[in-house]
């Protein structure tokens, strides 16, 4: 196999359970409204975005619910609440299209990836999501154990 490129940003924390339970539409890149505390507690990469969700507010900003960075431990009185609701930073014109698709399609905003980028800047990555069905998991999940059957039967035949 060829390898992977080497990414230029560090992955703090990653949703993997989202990929399995929403079919991912669009993709966007957000940025996070964090404190001083928050950014040197995600350095230590203890972050947890599984039971995350983003939603869009009456005034149009963006919000990152649920998501748990723990405290950091030399953070003492000045340390932040680990699942306090945080700031996406997007653009209005992203911020206006997750709105509709929420309204109008009955999408869900799934965090994907919480990662540092080259600039070192604390990075979400966040995408529209349709929740899947019991039967549309059942298919994929039969279609992925198919082609792993079928790559050891092509193995041990040749």
């Amino acid at each position: 196999m060829a390898a992977k490129p080497d990414p230029n940003f560090k992955v703090v924390a990653d949703n993997r359970k989202a990929r399995y339970n929403y079919e991912i539409g669009e993709i966007f890149e957000a940025g996070l409204a964090l404190t001083g505390t928050e950014v040197k507690s995600l350095r230590t990469g203890k972050a947890t975005i599984a039971e995350s969700y983003a939603h869009v507010d009456r005034q149009g900003e963006a919000w990152l619910v649920n998501a748990n960075i723990p405290e950091y431990l030399a953070g003492n009185r000045f340390n932040h609440p680990p699942k306090r609701p945080r700031k996406l930073l997007l653009k209005s014109r992203e911020i206006a299209k997750l709105s509709q698709a929420i309204e109008r399609e009955g999408m869900t905003i799934v965090p994907l990836k919480l990662y540092f980028n080259a600039k070192g800047r604390a990075k979400l990555q966040i995408a529209l999501g349709k929740g899947k069905k019991l039967h549309d998991k059942r298919e994929v999940e039969k279609k992925r154990d198919w082609s792993r059957e079928k790559g050891r039967l092509l193995r041990a035949r040749g």
